[in-house]
């Protein structure tokens, strides 16, 4: 009798993501286990647990994936995960807290396929501009498109968090190399008559730029958001909206919408836990990984 490919869930907070729970079946995982409240300190138990008690053959369909809500937390973790593997017991693991990586890399992606196909350019020495960028999404998105060469500003309601963010960002995740700064909302309409590119990353339900905004981003090329729940985070862009002109835009901008990146979302989340599961070495997948496979589904590839 084979044995069944388990996951193994770890999250800091008090629930697993149902949205990830779903995810994982589909994907193939026959048991789906969630481990709530999980500090840092207690990663190296719950792995060693997991490796131990199958042998080398059972190993093998055994995976671990990283939840909760910070991205820097959940980078630590996947270390701790990693560092206490004893091979051959070793497993696969993924970090997606709250889905923020998977989301960011889509989000990127998404519009890097809109600048070449609209605009004839890349990301490299645009402007960008992410709001509502303080939390996991925004933090993520901020250090992919500044990898990929952008100069990109995370907004924020407190200037001294979204200047840790930016600093995190940059220190942490960006190799000193990163053009990332942070600024306060008050400051949002200086720096929108300036970006090329503006990313909506605030909580759901939250406009975040509004249409006398829009009209006076003369520089704008292409505006994403990810909420999905009225009033529009960027206001005139349409839910599917994927390079369609952006309502009341003066620069000839086009907008994505939170289902044309949830859709590209869905699908590098869903590779990437069958890859987890299908390969024949231990994967350690983060937003990187998340960003070069969300390029590919955006090229059709």
């Amino acid at each position: 009798m084979e044995k069944p490919y388990i996951l193994h869930m770890l999250t800091p907070g008090m629930h697993a993501s149902p949205f990830d729970v779903n995810m994982a079946y589909d994907a193939g995982w026959t048991a789906v286990t969630p481990y709530t409240r999980v500090e840092l300190d207690d990663v190296a138990g719950l792995v060693q647990d997991a490796i131990f008690s199958r042998g080398p053959k059972g190993v093998r369909r055994t995976g671990i994936f990283i939840g909760g809500r910070s991205m820097q937390l959940a980078v630590d973790m996947l270390d701790n995960a990693k560092e206490a593997m004893v091979p051959p017991f070793e497993v696969s693991v993924f970090a997606d807290p709250s889905g923020a990586f998977t989301t960011a890399a889509a989000m990127v992606a998404a519009v890097e396929r809109q600048l070449a196909r609209v605009h004839d350019t890349t990301l490299e020495g645009q402007r960008v501009v992410a709001l509502g960028g303080t939390g996991p999404v925004g933090s993520a998105a901020a250090v992919l498109a500044a990898r990929a060469g952008a100069s990109v500003v995370v907004m924020g309601r407190q200037k001294d968090k979204a200047d840790r963010v930016a600093a995190l960002c940059s220190h942490s995740f960006g190799g000193d190399l990163t053009g990332i700064k942070g600024d306060v909302n008050d400051h949002k309409a200086e720096h929108l008559k300036d970006a090329n590119i503006v990313l909506g990353t605030a909580k759901a339900g939250v406009q975040v730029m509004n249409e006398a905004q829009v009209a006076d981003a003369k520089c704008l090329k292409v505006a994403a958001d990810v909420n999905a729940v009225p009033p529009a985070g960027i206001a005139g862009l349409g839910l599917q909206d994927d390079g369609t002109p952006l309502p009341g835009s003066e620069s000839g901008a086009v907008g994505i919408g939170a289902l044309a990146i949830g859709n590209i979302k869905y699908q590098t989340q869903q590779k990437l836990l069958e890859q987890m599961r299908t390969a024949d070495r231990p994967q350690y997948l983060h937003f990187e990984h998340a960003f070069e496979l969300a390029r590919t589904l955006v090229r059709g590839e």
